[in-house]
């Protein structure tokens, strides 16, 4: 079972960065796509940005367009969430997940017990 592991979540203002990284062991996400999802209080977990780790193509939802960047390094075996422009509608817990699936304009994540997730790292932007 592939495990993965978030980091780089923290506290920032208004206009900020961070860069989030999703760290997987025993590795076979040539195969896979990873995706990146948070949950805000209150509101249900969304799936925000995801990558084909075969051939790097990347699919974003509408609120982090142009300020998210999704990319991987395969020797690594790590995805990353480079977040510019911060607001504060992007605070919540971010999770990464493999295998992730990108139908009709939205990103779905596995089914446990099915594929993995990571354990969550959590974002506060200050207005």
């Amino acid at each position: 079972e592939v495990q993965l592991v978030e980091s780089g979540g923290g506290l920032v203002q208004t206009g900020g960065s961070l860069r989030l990284s999703c760290a997987a062991s025993a590795f076979a996400l040539e195969e896979y796509g990873l995706g990146w999802f948070r949950q805000a209080p209150g509101a249900e977990r969304e799936g925000i940005a995801c990558i084909s780790i075969p051939d790097g193509t990347t699919y974003y939802t509408d609120s982090v367009k142009g300020r998210f960047t999704i990319s991987r390094d395969n020797a690594k075996k790590t995805v990353y969430l480079q977040m510019d422009s911060l607001k504060p509608e992007d605070s919540g817990v971010y999770y990464c997940a493999a295998p992730v699936s990108y139908i009709s304009g939205m990103i779905y994540g596995p089914t446990p017990p099915f594929g993995s997730w990571g354990q969550g790292t959590q974002v506060a932007v200050s207005s």
